[in-house]
């Protein structure tokens, strides 16, 4: 009798852990069931933040649900990805991501590294430009480089933030220049105002963030920081073709809290795909200047390996002092 009890309550906890299990797959192969929240480290209203509200509602029709975009800007993208760390890791919760996630890292405006996330996916990539006033006196790089370089004046360049994509890329073009400027980490949200106004000299922005107003005639790019011209405006050469060797370009993607279940990543990642491949966000691509190339949560983790060790070396390079170094 007693063996029989025995028997009978250890095939009770199987029962219970079975249920458990399937109920659990059950719910989980619902995914997603409720609306999913999609941060944006940018002022709303700039280039990153329209690209990212665009992809949100393309990838809303592909899972069936809402996903809401909130803006959390703020010292150069630390703000949203601490939230981004302390969320659930359910999968209700994704950041459109940039570089920032590996220069706030590297510079220790957050007390974690990149790989204390977990990352869905790449959606695209773009160059970061140079680009000063229509006003201005600089026609061309060389121009630029000349009178950063003469001695007779300090060059102020806007930046998105101190440690954002494009205060790296400032660091990694003056560098390569060979002159000291000030960065200006004036947000994205006045960056462009401050050199139409001539209260910065120029800046490094991401295409997608000046286009408009090249085309208007009001910015004018020096240099793009890409290996190749950029076929929205293939007469602005790079950087490299002109002697000066800076290479940085700009990723956009997707990361989750670490732990987020494997299923709801690669949910993510087939729904952020097929919302990069869409018509509409094609068609903003070429408009825009950025390359669609997404790539998958494995291939994205290599990428970011790589571009982590570039964003290491241009700190070295240009001895950028750490806050957290003692």
């Amino acid at each position: 009798m007693q063996l029989l009890v025995v028997k009978t309550l250890r095939s009770s906890k199987h029962l219970i852990f079975l249920s458990l299990f399937l109920f659990g797959s059950a719910g989980f192969s619902q995914y997603p069931d409720r609306a999913i929240e999609f941060v944006i480290p940018f002022d709303a209203g700039g280039g990153a933040d329209i690209e990212g509200r665009l992809l949100a509602d393309q990838m809303s029709n592909v899972l069936g649900v809402p996903v809401v975009p909130v803006n959390k800007p703020g010292a150069g993208g630390a703000v949203a990805y601490t939230y981004l760390m302390n969320s659930a890791p359910d999968g209700y919760v994704v950041i459109w991501n940039s570089t920032s996630i590996l220069t706030i890292t590297n510079l220790g405006y957050v007390p974690f590294t990149y790989d204390a996330l977990d990352h869905v996916g790449r959606v695209e990539f773009q160059p970061l430009v140079l680009a000063v006033s229509a006003n201005s006196p600089w026609n061309n790089l060389e121009s630029f480089a000349a009178d950063c370089t003469s001695g007779n004046q300090v060059l102020k360049l806007a930046n998105s933030g101190t440690g954002s994509g494009t205060h790296l890329g400032a660091l990694s073009i003056t560098s390569a220049i060979g002159c000291e400027t000030l960065h200006l980490p004036i947000g994205t949200r006045r960056r462009n105002a401050s050199v139409l106004s001539g209260e910065a000299d120029g800046m490094i922005a991401p295409l997608t963030g000046v286009i408009n107003l090249a085309k208007a005639n009001r910015l004018r790019v020096l240099a793009t920081l890409s290996a190749e011209r950029n076929s929205v405006i293939p007469e602005v050469p790079t950087a490299t073709e002109l002697g000066i060797s800076s290479l940085f370009d700009l990723f956009r993607g997707l990361s989750v809290p670490k732990g987020t279940p494997k299923e709801a990543i690669d949910r993510l990642a087939e729904a952020m795909i097929g919302a990069a491949k869409s018509e509409g966000f094609m068609r903003f691509s070429e408009e825009a200047g950025f390359t669609v190339e997404p790539m998958e949560p494995a291939d994205f983790e290599m990428l970011l390996a790589a571009e982590d060790n570039k964003i290491k070396m241009i700190l070295e390079n240009t001895e950028f002092i750490m806050p957290n170094n003692n």
